[in-house]
């Protein structure tokens, strides 16, 4: 009887809209869609599944239309989706299409009765006593389809691929993975996961196909496994992330070429890849409020000696720095996970507080097990003069204060070489480089200058950073980020210290209510960096239509002039709103911060702050 209700109204609806009108479907805008009732599945899924959608209320995006005979079809495609999820009541009780005074935009209104679910009440898998006992326990712990939950098919799909794979890692190729269901009482059903694992087999003959230029021993030298290996699928994947990962394939394709019906004990495989460009120059301009006007150009050979060697060479220009870098990198140094880095440049930076010019290098050992590990030992050798600025110069009254910094006060310079010894490791597992939504990125920073090295600055540093994203209702990202570091000048004289070292907060990155560099202990009300620093921030980012996104932040954080000298009574606060465009190099950024708690003293250009806020323009997020 509801189906013929519902019928009969659609019909009532589609003449009163003729008659109001005389419109046909694609003249409608649809303005609103609503969802009554929706309480136990993600509208937004729902929506999306839909061919009717609201359209965006900016003026230049995508409409969308009323299409009744589409309208009609999405009445049963939400019935669709619910039994999908375990939710074979469910059903559409009424609708109600608005049309607007003017008869050209629809208001859509669907109440939706969900009714009870059936749940999963156990999952029991049977036919995996190849896999280890641990390895049976985090797979059946980590199914997507958990007991209690409603039987959504979807997840039932993903949890026999999920089992499936495990097979398959363990040495199973020809696995197969059957899913039954078991009645369990009213309304609920027991979920069987049958395996049959096959032969356990080894990795066979290894064909690469495609090369020109590269050579097959650098195709092969990237890949994971070696013929007699235990066969795992993990690692195909793993040696083709390897293979992308020298940048010199447009394509690169492993696979295995076994045979189902036959089960062979040695599964052979095939390297198939295509080679793109080697030699490639980039160009770039843009804008910031920090760096304002900007402009780079880049030159790389990707294939320098014929073994994927990469060089390259950057040229960059802003009112902040500008300088030439050179680069090479070895990616094959003993083994496939570790590459060999040496870089040099001629550099100048010209900060609020001072400016440095850099002349010197560095080589990095960088090992990288897998996706979302690295480490890397590296030793700097630079030449560095700094010059404060000329504001803070003509103050007599911190003379002393300079000597102390290591400045000549006549002067305000210092100068000399630095060499240090640094180390960091990464774990990384955010879902993107540019605009993470899930996963945690945590690192670690300790650096030895001087000491049995030879140079003029003599001191140790360690940093650690930890940020995390999570995602609410496939819309709301929440990001959160902590940072702590510290400076440890030998013989505590902090002369040892190079000026352009020290810490310093504020700016579009940073503590978003105050400038570049603003925030850090004061002389006569000029920053001058300090040895300890705490710095963190929350942030709520929210995407609206198309490419346009909003986010709200909140930022703290300050910086001490003493080493290990943290007080966490004594942080800096700002708040502020923020508006975000979608680009294919990262989002485009502009925040509006503001100090909770300004710095009394502070001098901004010369001149004591006038402003408790800031404008922040840039490209990519804060963090």
């Amino acid at each position: 009887m509801p189906r013929y209700r519902a019928a009969f109204l659609m019909l009532v609806i589609a003449g009163a809209m003729w008659v109001a009108g005389c419109r046909e479907d694609g003249d409608i805008q649809i303005s609103g869609l609503t969802f009554n009732g929706v309480k136990q599945v993600d509208k937004d899924a729902l929506a999306n599944a839909l061919q009717t959608k609201q359209g965006s209320w900016i003026p230049w995006s995508r409409k969308r239309f009323f299409d009744r005979r589409a309208f009609e079809a999405d009445l049963k495609r939400i019935e669709a989706f619910y039994r999908d999820r375990g939710f074979p009541d469910a059903r559409v009780r009424s609708f109600d299409v608005k049309l607007n005074d003017a008869q050209d935009k629809v208001d859509v209104t669907l109440d939706i009765t969900e009714g009870e679910p059936i749940r999963v009440a156990a999952i029991e898998m049977r036919g995996f006593d190849v896999l280890p006992p641990d390895r049976q326990k985090t797979l059946h712990d980590t199914l997507p389809l958990r007991p209690e939950q409603p039987v959504d098919r979807q997840l039932l799909i993903a949890s026999r691929e999920r089992a499936l794979n495990a097979l398959r890692d363990e040495g199973y190729p020809y696995a197969e993975v059957t899913v039954s269901e078991e009645e369990a009482g009213a309304r609920a059903l027991r979920v069987v996961l049958d395996a049959t694992p096959g032969v356990l087999a080894h990795f066979g003959e290894v064909d690469v196909r495609g090369y020109a230029t590269v050579s097959e021993e650098v195709i092969r030298r990237q890949l994971t496994f070696k013929p007699g290996d235990r066969y795992a699928r993990q690692d195909l994947r793993d040696s083709q992330r390897q293979l992308y990962g020298l940048e010199l394939f447009e394509f690169a394709n492993i696979e295995p070429l076994e045979e189902p019906v036959l089960m062979n004990e040695e599964v052979p495989v095939r390297v198939t890849v295509a080679e793109g460009k080697q030699q490639r120059i980039m160009t770039g301009i843009g804008y910031g409020t920090e760096e304002q006007a900007r402009a780079r150009i880049r030159w790389e050979h990707r294939n320098l000696f014929g073994g994927a060697q990469k060089g390259g060479v950057e040229a960059k220009w802003s009112s902040l720095d500008r300088g030439v870098r050179a680069d090479y990198r070895q990616p094959y140094f003993l083994s496939s996970r570790m590459s060999l880095n040496f870089d040099a440049q001629a550099w100048q930076a010209a900060e609020p507080v001072y400016s440095t010019e850099q002349l010197g290098g560095r080589v990095l050992l960088r090992h990288q097990p897998n996706a979302q590990n690295f480490w890397t030992i590296g030793l700097t050798n630079e030449y560095q003069r700094s010059t404060i600025d000329d504001a803070a110069l003509r103050d007599l009254t911190i003379r002393d204060d300079l000597i102390a910094l290591g400045l000549d006060p006549t002067t305000g310079e210092s100068s000399g070489t630095l060499s240090a010894i640094t180390f960091d490791v990464t774990r990384d597992t955010t879902n993107s480089l540019l605009n993470a939504t899930r996963g945690y990125r945590v690192a670690g920073h300790v650096e030895q200058a001087g000491k049995w090295l030879w140079g003029t600055y003599n001191f140790w540093s360690a940093t650690a950073e930890g940020r995390h994203f999570a995602t609410i209702a496939n819309r709301l990202t929440i990001a959160n980020r902590i940072r702590i570091g510290s400076i440890v000048a030998t013989g505590g004289n902090e002369a040892n210290v190079p000026f352009y070292r020290r810490f310093y907060l504020g700016g579009s990155s940073s503590i978003r209510g105050w400038g570049r560099f603003d925030v850090s202990p004061l002389e006569q009300g000029f920053p001058i960096g300090g040895l300890s620093m705490v710095e963190g921030s929350s942030e709520l980012r929210l995407p609206l239509a198309g490419k346009f996104g909003v986010a709200a932040f909140f930022d703290f954080g300050n910086v001490w002039r003493e080493s290990w000298n943290v007080d966490l009574r004594d942080l800096r606060y700002a708040v502020g709103p923020g508006l975000r465009y979608q680009t294919p190099i990262g989002p485009a950024r502009f925040d509006v911060g503001y100090q909770l708690n300004p710095i009394e003293g502070l001098l901004v250009n010369g001149e004591p702050q006038k402003r408790r806020f800031r404008l922040h323009f840039s490209i990519g997020q804060a963090f």
